[in-house]
């Protein structure tokens, strides 16, 4: 009945895939300044996509304020190109980061931020944003060709603030020149990307989600998408739920976890004659893991597009840092979740929310972009690696500090099952053909672990030094899950 019901509701509510291949994306935000002006900041755009309505949908804002040269004394060194703002009173917001308008120019310099924090007045010392987000959709990817998309710093996440001061510094790179005086070294400083943006973005509080009722006996007509619309689920958060149908009821905030066995079985429900004769034998599946839905962090569904975009199978899993700082308590994580997706949404220009899972420093997992957590969602997390693998993203920033223990079991038991789903060895290798990167050329076929960091399919950081080394042990881990 949920399969028949999930197609149905798809079928009814118009999610196909085609539909999300040309839905173009919105640009960022464009929201007044505490006076209610604009501050010179330029007017939306009329509204050029179909969302996904849901009038449960957790509010949020996003308040996007163009930054501004900063003067110098020039007689204290060379004139360096330098942006910025100050404003003591903003609207409340959790999460910043820093856009421009040409995603594919890259911000060579220093951004830095210090928020006043809500309620005390107390400001905080200066943090740097990671200037280089390299979390992206493929090249040739109708979400990332839609001239929407913007250029990014990555978010981070500051708690309840309503003040903020920011900084973007180009950096200089000394080289000498030959005069006629003889040799003398100088500094070239590289020139800011245009249209930069500070991203103010408030999460919305979350409300305890409404029960949503079992359908009624004897009849079919809360079967359908009218009768579950008038008892909770707006369109949106309808076919997010429709998607995980075979999984947990319609309206659920979470998976819930199965044993071995259940998991088995179900398996061979979702996968059916696609399994080969060793996966008869031999499933090598890990039990399935607790899974907190986008209904259950509060997703607003209306900020996505409609539609959902698949891949063939999940033959890999790239393992990726929000690079959003450790700050947050676990009780805060579906609010980081939130935040993270209004920026790659509404400042960012994209779809969805990039990342197919999310993991918080207490070892709890999250859906991420919508489509079904059994599924072969297209992200967007790997340049150049997003068809047929998954994006699995660990809140924090994990360079210097060492990832939580329970972070590194939820990876191991996520990957565990849904890699098992498609017969992948988490300790085993597999090729994905390169949509095109700063590593692999488009098209050459790439040998990768199946649980791979992103920095093994991008030249990037990520997903920090710490956390990188610890992924031989989420393999290892991972397999024996599988009961290999």
């Amino acid at each position: 009945m949920r399969g028949f019901l999930a197609s149905s509701l798809a079928s009814s509510i118009g999610v196909t895939c085609a539909a999300a291949l040309v839905l173009p994306l919105a640009p960022p935000a464009v929201a007044a300044s505490p006076s209610g002006a604009n501050s010179g900041a330029r007017p939306a755009p009329p509204a050029v996509r179909q969302a996904a309505q849901d009038t449960s949908a957790v509010p949020g804002s996003t308040q996007s304020l163009p930054l501004a040269p900063l003067t110098r004394d020039r007689a204290i060194g060379p004139a360096v190109p330098e942006q910025g703002l100050s404003r003591d009173h903003v609207r409340h917001f959790s999460l910043v980061g820093v856009v421009w308008d040409d995603p594919d120019v890259t911000l060579h310099g220093r951004v830095q931020v210090r928020t006043r924090a809500a309620g005390t007045g107390t400001w905080s010392g200066w943090q740097d944003l990671q200037t280089h987000n390299d979390d992206d959709a493929d090249p040739d990817a109708a979400e990332r060709t839609s001239g929407h998309v913007r250029g990014s710093t990555a978010p981070l996440w500051v708690g309840d603030s309503d003040g903020v001061d920011v900084r973007v510094r180009a950096e200089g790179e000394r080289r000498t020149e030959e005069t006629a005086r003889g040799t003398r070294t100088v500094t070239a400083f590289a020139a800011l990307p245009a249209g930069l943006r500070l991203e103010l973005v408030d999460p919305g509080s979350q409300a305890a989600p409404r029960a949503v009722p079992p359908p009624a006996r004897g009849g079919i007509e809360a079967d359908t998408p009218d009768a579950f619309g008038a008892r909770g689920l707006g369109a949106g958060s309808l076919t997010a739920s429709a998607a995980n149908a075979e999984l947990a009821p319609l309206g659920a905030t979470e998976i819930p976890a199965l044993g071995r066995a259940a998991t088995e079985s179900e398996q061979r429900t979702l996968r059916g004659a696609e399994l080969t004769e060793v996966q008869r034998a031999n499933p090598f599946i890990g039990p399935r893991p607790r899974i907190i839905t986008r209904r259950g962090w509060g997703a607003n569904e209306s900020l996505r597009e409609r539609g959902f975009v698949y891949t063939k199978k999940v033959k890999a899993a790239f393992v990726h840092h929000t690079a959003s700082g450790n700050g947050y308590r676990c009780s805060q994580a579906a609010s980081v979740i939130r935040g993270i997706y209004r920026y790659h949404v509404k400042s960012m220009g994209w779809r969805d929310i990039g990342y197919n899972f999310l993991v918080d420093k207490c070892g709890s997992i999250y859906e991420g972009r919508a489509g079904g957590v059994a599924k072969p969602v297209l992200g967007a997390h790997t340049r150049g690696f997003n068809t047929n693998s998954m994006g699995i993203a660990v809140l924090g920033t994990f360079g210097s500090a060492k990832p939580p223990a329970a972070a590194l079991k939820a990876i191991a038991r996520l990957t565990a099952w849904k890699l098992g789903l498609y017969g992948a060895n988490p300790r085993g290798k597999t090729y994905l053909k390169s949509g095109g990167g700063n590593l692999y050329r488009k098209g050459k076929n790439v040998l990768l672990n199946v649980i791979s960091g992103h920095r093994d399919g991008f030249a990037t950081d990520c997903p920090g030094r710490q956390l990188y080394r610890k992924l031989g042990t989420a393999r290892t881990t991972a397999a024996r899950y599988q009961g290999r």
